[in-house]
């Protein structure tokens, strides 16, 4: 059997438990969690060992109108998301089983707008999500490195950084929210200490309507090391990238909330 995971917005035991049982009649084996909407003890955090898990094959979310509008739910979802495909890739099928109005992708954050979105009501959303769970994962490409390191005495970290071509110099902003700390080091675990070089704070950018308080360094990474940023509060979204180089200061904006 698949293995797939529900995450329900809502508190509706009875959509809970008709939606598994439904699934297990297409011989998927699905566990999951309620969502606790509290991102100052980091709660989106409770699903992330279950979604990263080799054998999880899709992740479905029950979602309505008045649960996927709340800004700190769109917030905590987009760092699971993040951290999740961080992990697993970007080819990891995501499922919006969604109960009233009609939900788009353009209407979801950026980690989303690849999710395929089902209605409630759907008669063939059986079949669909048994095609979801057993369509191999494609390899998405992207050109930079992007995770979430959440430590409780420690804070939330982004971490960024190249996949293949060097960026000489670094910069993160957030829209929205605030950057407190900032350091380099080797990719997947925050350096105990760090040199900075030429580091910058409070600069301030645009990017269409946006602007973003933003922090930078000169170092320059490699494939194998890392910017981390800790940041405060729920920016709507990020920017970051290479300050220069062969990308010719190219930077990649994604929205969260």
């Amino acid at each position: 059997m698949k293995r797939v995971w529900i995450t329900s917005l809502g508190r509706d035991q009875q959509k809970v438990q008709s939606t598994m049982a439904m699934l297990k009649k297409y011989a998927l084996d699905a566990n999951g969690h309620f969502w606790i909407d509290d991102l100052e003890k980091m709660a989106w955090m409770a699903a992330r060992d279950e979604l990263i898990r080799g054998d999880t094959a899709a992740w479905i979310i029950l979602s309505s109108p008045q649960d996927i509008r709340v800004g700190s739910v769109r917030y905590g979802l987009s760092l699971l998301a993040l951290s999740m495909q961080a992990v697993r890739g970007h080819g990891i099928p995501i499922v919006f089983l969604h109960d009233g109005a009609p939900l788009t992708n353009d209407m979801l954050p950026t980690p989303f707008r690849g999710a395929e979105i089902l209605s409630m009501g759907n008669p063939a959303v059986g079949a669909k999500l048994v095609a979801a769970a057993n369509t191999p994962v494609k390899r998405i490409e992207t050109d930079y490195r992007l995770d979430v390191i959440a430590l409780p005495k420690l804070g939330l970290w982004f971490e960024v950084g190249p996949v293949h071509d060097a960026w000489e110099g670094v910069m993160f902003g957030v829209n929205g929210g605030e950057i407190d700390f900032q350091g380099v080091g080797p990719k997947g675990k925050l350096p105990d200490r760090a040199v900075l070089e030429y580091p910058m704070e409070g600069m301030m950018l645009s990017a269409g309507e946006a602007e973003y308080a933003a922090w930078a360094v000169q170092n320059e990474l490699s494939g194998d090391s890392s910017y981390y940023v800790r940041v405060k509060g729920e920016p709507s979204s990020i920017i970051f990238g290479p300050l220069a180089g062969d990308h010719g200061g190219e930077v990649f904006v994604l929205s969260l909330t």
